[in-house]
């Protein structure tokens, strides 16, 4: 049964190679429509998460972002689906990198990075753009998929050239692996944590936020540098990102401070530009537990 949906999902995925972008934007203003309208997909959670980090705004302008909101989402399904038949530098042309000379210098130093993102823009391009547009070898981390062929063609196409990706449950070996170059850890970091007790804990979009402790421990204990990938939607399906120094020698640094100057850089990257963030996530949905 696996292969067999996997031979449909080959056969689906195989028609987005001959439909331009200009039509597929026209099927996304289709699906924006069906999803907003007509399903509702999230939207208690989307418009509860919009007023709480917004408490300032008007009903009007809540709206507004929510709409704006469902119309990138759209597109992101769009953009996620048409990159399986897209060669590497069609995406490269669509995701530009900007602002890596600090971090190709680490590269020529032999020092390995880690570069945090949130659910911001479009982040399933990443790991196809990278390879030619970094000097340092890229490994992304996601979460395998329960079928294996899929999941097989995934880490074929989700990455191009010299970029790999590495699951999350081996994410402490991924970072002990030796790639025969310094390589950048891609981690977008932005989740909410599976317990309260283990999560550090920020002040984020108006509301107290549980964060994720992966990306600061693994900085730490190696030592390697912290990068933030400050992420700019240009315009539909282009995207520019600009590399900015969150830490270069996190060994220095008290518990929690690279967390919360990661969640207070995404956060200003989210009030300019609000619809492009991933409002249907359940983020706020762990409460502080008290000792």
């Amino acid at each position: 049964m696996d292969y067999f949906i996997y031979l449909i999902f080959r056969i689906f995925i195989s028609l987005f190679r001959f439909i331009p972008f200009r039509l597929l934007f026209g099927i996304s203003d289709l699906i924006c429509f069906l999803v907003y309208h007509v399903a509702g997909y999230r939207k208690a959670v989307v418009f509860d998460n919009l007023r709480k980090s917004f408490p300032n705004k008007s009903e009007a302008e809540i709206e507004k972002i929510a709409k704006g909101f469902y119309h990138h989402l759209a597109d992101m399904l769009i953009e996620s689906l048409k990159a399986f038949t897209m060669k590497e530098g069609e995406v490269v042309k669509r995701y530009q990198f900007y602002h890596t000379e600090f971090l190709d210098d680490f590269y020529r130093r032999g020092k390995q990075v880690i570069i945090v993102a949130g659910h911001y823009g479009n982040w399933e391009w990443a790991g196809i753009a990278a390879g030619t547009q970094m000097l340092h070898k890229p490994v992304g981390f996601y979460k395998p998929l329960s079928n294996k062929f899929i999941d097989r063609y995934v880490q074929k196409t989700r990455v191009q050239g010299r970029s790999k990706l590495a699951s999350i449950v081996k994410t402490a070996e991924t970072f002990k692996t030796d790639w025969g170059e310094p390589a950048a850890f891609y981690m977008v970091a932005d989740q909410s944590p599976s317990s309260p007790r283990l999560a550090f804990w920020v002040d984020f979009m108006n509301q107290e936020t549980a964060t994720l402790h992966g990306p600061e421990k693994y900085a730490r204990i190696s030592g390697f540098p912290v990068a933030f990938a400050y992420v700019t939607k240009v315009n539909r399906g282009y995207y520019s990102i600009d590399f900015r120094m969150l830490e270069e020698d996190p060994g220095k640094t008290k518990t929690g401070e690279i967390t919360g100057r990661f969640m207070k850089m995404l956060e200003e990257v989210i009030v300019a530009k609000p619809e492009y963030y991933l409002w249907s996530h359940r983020r706020w949905k762990l409460k502080r537990v008290a000792k």
